[in-house]
């Protein structure tokens, strides 16, 4: 009987590493259990999710992910200017997270990339936006998901 290979109707179980071209490393779990997820559930970036299919137990793959398939490409309407009154007295300098409501009542994360006594300039687009990612991941198990 043939291995069992990830695609539609799979749950995969792997390690992962993120890094950044330059080698950086953003994410990392090789030494920890592994995670799962549902092939298609929408929890993994898509176009990483497409490089895995055939892929079985066992395996290892670098994997490149481009913007488009990733974090997307900077929006440069994803950075707002907000008035410095907005944030209270905390100190603020550029670099810091700071975490906003959305429409929808959620957590917005943004970055503050400007600042002056008047107005504190926040970029809410993805850190990872318009950067291509390097998965290093290593296959664990791949089991048919059972619908509940």
């Amino acid at each position: 009987m043939d291995e069992l290979s990830i695609g539609p109707g799979t749950r995969v179980s792997l390690n992962f590493a993120l890094t950044l071209e330059d080698g950086s490393e953003i994410d990392n779990n090789f030494g920890s259990d592994p995670v799962s997820f549902v092939f298609g559930d929408g929890n993994v970036l898509a176009g990483f999710e497409q490089k895995l299919v055939g892929l079985v137990a066992g395996d290892t793959k670098e994997i490149a992910v481009n913007p488009e398939d990733g974090f997307g490409q900077p929006n440069p309407n994803n950075i707002q200017e907000v008035k410095r009154s907005s944030f209270g007295p905390e100190e603020l300098s550029l670099g810091l997270v700071c975490s906003f409501a959305d429409a929808e009542g959620g957590e917005l994360p943004g970055v503050i990339v400007g600042l002056d006594e008047q107005t504190v300039t926040v970029d809410f687009n993805h850190p990872l936006a318009g950067r291509t990612v390097i998965f290093k991941v290593a296959i664990h198990s791949v089991a048919v998901e059972e619908v509940h």
